[in-house]
């Protein structure tokens, strides 16, 4: 049976032509090579905040919500059910976590979270698997839902006249705030990285700013999502469980007429989903203490970008997780200086890809590049920083970029989004 499943998931497997697979051997020099050009760019524009500690640190913080909500959209969209309610379910899960958290602490509010998002989930599934709704049309409700449900449940439960929450300092629009959630530091290690990171030396104090982020008050539920993301690399394709579960997204008749439960998988799947968003949400508000109305701030729409540019693989999620937080860090902690020396990376960025582009024979796409690419040294040399408004909205034109450079090599489940119903291959 394990075979049968394995030839129906390669059904829409691209041929011989296709893109080459990234090795991890592949993976980890394009990672050397990332950090030599930081390293590079952080020399040649004297921005040190660039491979600081307490950049990383900042964006590894910023990474984790936007990682667990696009963890929960691989699995759901793994299982054919396009999920773009991420944002509701994180919504419910940064609500609920406030609400346990004050009373509670930090790790009942991270387990109300999960609760919250998975209820967010179960609602998508009700909608699109048993009733057949369309999975874009599910998913804006359940975003509109939470927002709705959660801004009345404030006013309700926190800023009640006379309530023990508004007493405790809440009001309508956040909760009262809960107590720190407990975090690590590697002692020694910790220091020695720090000692080494102040040098400035190339590459090795850029390297141990790097890992100083690592081992220094690092959060536990930071680490609980790396496991989390190993955990979803092994049960998804390397269980049987998984196979059959991607079955589901890619040919769920083929799936059926070899006795698994369609239904079944994609509902496990999209409470899989809500779970993890609610994480994420429940991440936010432990960060500051409490939750906070709009406090999800589009990072579900983000996260569900991650997924898209990691190609519905756990590690591009990463990746791309940690592009993102990287960029939201950083207009949160340097604002315009960093984002202008970025100017430079990116510039360098273009000119490398035009060069691609030219001996791919795509002339077009290789004058636009390297036109935007002397567009951007020209605004580098020109400014000495980058306006406000473009430093906030850095996040989301990242997203933007990303996904278009992205675009050519990603292949979706085949059957994601697509309506089933039991026994419509007989």
């Amino acid at each position: 049976m394990s075979t049968d499943l394995k030839t129906a998931t390669k059904l829409a497997v691209p041929g011989k032509g296709g893109r080459r697979r990234l090795t991890y051997p592949w993976i980890l020099l394009i990672i050397a090579g990332a950090l030599v050009a930081l390293s590079v760019l952080r020399a040649v524009t004297g921005t040190a905040d660039l491979t600081s500690t307490g950049q990383f640190g900042a964006a590894l913080s910023a990474a984790v919500p936007i990682g667990l909500a696009g963890l929960g959209g691989l699995w759901s969209e793994r299982a054919g059910v396009v999920n773009i309610g991420l944002e509701g379910m994180m919504m419910l899960g940064s609500f609920a976590a406030g609400w346990v958290g004050w009373q509670h602490g930090p790790w009942a509010a991270a387990l109300a979270g999960i609760i919250g998002g998975a209820l967010g989930g179960l609602i998508h599934a009700v909608a699109t698997v048993t009733f057949g709704v369309d999975h874009i049309v599910s998913g804006v409700a359940v975003n509109i839902l939470a927002l709705g449900a959660t801004q009345y449940l404030a006013t309700l439960w926190f800023g009640q006249e006379g309530s023990a929450a508004m007493a405790a300092g809440g009001n309508d629009k956040q909760s009262p705030p809960m107590p720190d959630m407990p975090s690590f530091t590697v002692p020694g290690l910790s220091d020695a990285l720090n000692s080494l990171e102040a040098h400035h030396w190339f590459l090795v104090s850029d390297l141990a700013g790097i890992l100083g982020a690592a081992v220094t008050n690092v959060s536990w539920l930071t680490l609980l999502t790396i496991a989390l993301f190993v955990g979803t690399f092994f049960v998804l394709w390397r269980s049987s469980f998984g196979l059959r579960l991607r079955s589901c997204g890619e040919a769920p008749v083929s799936a059926e007429s070899l006795g698994v439960n369609v239904y079944s998988y994609k509902y496990a799947a999209v409470l899989v989903s809500g779970a993890l968003a609610g994480l994420g949400g429940a991440f936010l508000s432990i960060g500051v203490h409490f939750y906070q109305d709009g406090q999800t701030g589009g990072r579900g729409y983000i996260g569900l970008a991650t997924m898209i540019f990691g190609n519905w693989r756990p590690g591009g999620v990463a990746m791309g997780a940690g592009l993102f937080g990287f960029m939201d860090a950083m207009q949160l902690r340097s604002g315009g200086p960093t984002v202008h020396a970025l100017l430079l990376g990116l510039a360098a960025l273009l000119a490398v890809i035009a060069l691609l582009k030219v001996r791919a024979a795509k002339r077009t796409q290789a004058a636009l590049s390297a036109v935007a690419a002397v567009v951007l040294i020209g605004w580098y040399f020109l400014a000495d920083t980058v306006p406000l408004e473009l430093v906030e909205a850095s996040p989301y034109i990242a997203t933007l970029l990303v996904l278009a450079l992205s675009a050519q090599r990603l292949r979706p489940p085949k059957a994601n989004g697509r309506p089933y119903r039991r026994g419509q291959g007989t």
